[in-house]
């Protein structure tokens, strides 16, 4: 799932290929590791996968024939940060729901 949402990013940025992508100023994986990431291999830690919607986003979004619309573009970006928060992959609905676990009691009172 999280290698479906950064390729998606990716091609909606504009940018083919893995390769056009990793040659950009400023990008914050390597080409190898791009691939690992969309293919499954490997699963980027939640800051990673933040840094790279970022890029294609808002850093360096490219200007490819297929290149989404600037505020598509953002939209996309948003989905998939909200889509991936939810994921097990990144266990924040596991921390949420151990966080409303431990929640005092309350008290009765004023």
């Amino acid at each position: 799932m999280v290698g479906a949402m950064l390729r998606d990013l990716r091609r909606g940025s504009g940018y083919r290929s893995v390769e056009a992508a990793a040659d950009t100023a400023g990008c914050p994986a390597s080409r190898q590791t791009i691939y690992q990431y969309e293919r499954g291999a490997l699963t980027p830690s939640l800051a990673q996968f933040l840094e790279i919607v970022e890029f294609y986003v808002l850093l360096a979004p490219g200007d490819g024939d297929d290149a989404k619309a600037d505020g598509d573009l953002r939209a996309a970006g948003v989905a998939a940060v909200a889509r991936a928060l939810e994921l097990s992959a990144y266990h924040v609905s596991a921390a949420r729901d151990l966080m409303a676990r431990m929640q005092p009691a309350v008290r009765g009172g004023r």
